[in-house]
């Protein structure tokens, strides 16, 4: 189990490092595009730049989850859900390593974030 959480570890922080490359590039990228802009003519680089916004708000959700997976190794529950303390499937894990819900705790709260009556509660 201690390799497992180990090589957990690992797979996080190198993921972790990948998006905060991916976020300096889209920023640098950002600042690089603010022009000032001929209102008559309009802003031939709009849609590029409402795409790399909406990727380093992506990023910065990812970065934010890799983050609390990170923490939740470092307090010992890593693949423990943060809402109802179940275990995280092993599959699940894998796939999404930086899970730190169940899949029916997390089916829910994708549910209720659509109803709008989400409030972030967890156990840890």
């Amino acid at each position: 189990m201690e390799q497992r959480i180990h090589e957990e570890r690992d797979i996080l922080e190198r993921e972790r490092h990948e998006v905060l490359d991916d976020l300096e590039r889209l920023r640098e990228a950002l600042k690089v595009s603010e022009v000032k802009v001929d209102t008559e003519e309009g802003d031939p680089d709009l849609h590029e730049r409402e795409k790399n916004l909406a990727l380093v708000h992506a990023l910065e959700a990812k970065l934010q989850s890799l983050d609390r997976a990170l923490r939740a190794i470092d307090l010992g529950v890593y693949g423990i859900c943060e809402r109802c303390g179940a275990q995280i499937s092993p599959e699940r894990l894998e796939v999404k390593p930086d899970a730190t819900l169940c899949l029916e705790c997390q089916r829910e709260v994708e549910r209720l974030a659509k109803r709008g009556q989400y409030r972030e509660q967890t156990i840890f």
